[in-house]
């Protein structure tokens, strides 16, 4: 059924889109087991990609880049992955019974880089499309330096785009209209990519999910007291597994997580990987990874049922 796996593919780089989809060409290959969506299309007609890990009932979801000088987020999802396939796959090495074990129980959803026209105009420098070029431009005041730019290539910032109480983000939300970050769009849910996303966590019903963003070495898991009791007994794993914070709640709204909880109430966890300015620079790939891993991979343990046990 499994494939022994190469050497290792990943290799910490400045990560744009086309970079992902060579990983994910190479990976779907390799590994005949994986299973490769399109969920929805960016603005500049980008496909945004969800890859499945597992055949079990239980639904996860992960995702990166919604923010686009946030890319190192896809990163390490792309690490984690790869690392999933080759354990999976080679019975000689550390954790494969373990792994074999969730790769059954659990369907794993991963959506790597939500957003990828940002996450190129951040790690390129430029895109080719020159109808938006100009338009980023003109947001970026002629700077030619899009490393603190978030939004989609619209201007919107994805993670403000979700009915959860949108409207009290776009009250108090300083930038009125498409800005490189913060504005949350005239509506919830006008973004494509924002769209796809919802769309996805209503058709698959996830029974819990990680959104990676990065700063701040912390995790948020609550909103609105909404999040189901489980939910302080994952945060409280987490924090023992990792050296991230737990953080209940924070004044905000309109986040996926936030959607998630309030929609479904069901636990969703915001993750802010590393610390220090975005985007985070490749020489604390090492550290992020080695932090995070280790709360993706605890996801995959449905405490639920050892909570019954």
């Amino acid at each position: 059924m499994f494939y022994k796996s190469p050497t290792n593919l990943f290799i910490p780089r400045n990560y744009n889109f086309t970079e992902l989809e060579k990983d994910i060409s190479i990976l779907t290959q390799q590994y005949p087991f994986l299973k490769l969506n399109v969920i929805g299309r960016s603005v500049l007609d980008q496909p945004i990609y969800e890859i499945i890990f597992g055949n079990g009932e239980r639904r996860i979801h992960w995702n990166g880049s919604f923010h686009a000088n946030e890319w190192i987020t896809t990163c390490v999802l792309m690490k984690s992955l790869e690392w999933l396939c080759q354990t999976v796959s080679n019975e000689e090495l550390l954790f494969h019974k373990e792994v074999l074990t969730f790769f059954h129980l659990n369907t794993l959803s991963i959506v790597p880089m939500v957003n990828p026209d940002g996450v190129n105009l951040v790690v390129n420098g430029h895109i080719e499309d020159e109808r938006y070029m100009n338009h980023v431009n003109s947001l970026n005041a002629a700077n030619d330096d899009f490393t603190g730019w978030k939004a989609n290539i619209r201007g919107v910032d994805l993670n403000n785009q979700f009915p959860a109480n949108w409207e009290i983000e776009k009250e108090r939300k300083k930038p009125k209209t498409y800005a490189p970050r913060d504005y949350p769009g005239d509506a919830p849910l006008t973004e494509p990519e924002a769209i796809a996303m919802s769309n996805l966590a209503i058709e698959r019903n996830f029974d819990l999910l990680l959104a990676l963003h990065t700063q701040g070495k912390e995790f948020y898991w609550g909103y609105d007291h909404l999040e189901p009791e489980i939910s302080a007994v994952y945060a409280e794993y987490f924090t023992n597994i990792s050296p991230y914070k737990s953080v209940k709640t924070i004044d905000s709204h309109a986040g996926y997580k936030d959607w998630f909880i309030q929609e479904f109430r069901k636990p969703g966890f915001t993750l802010e990987l590393g610390k220090g300015i975005n985007p985070l620079p490749l020489s604390m790939f090492d550290l992020i990874y080695a932090e995070t891993f280790p709360i993706l991979f605890a996801s995959l343990i449905n405490l639920n049922e050892i909570k019954k046990g």
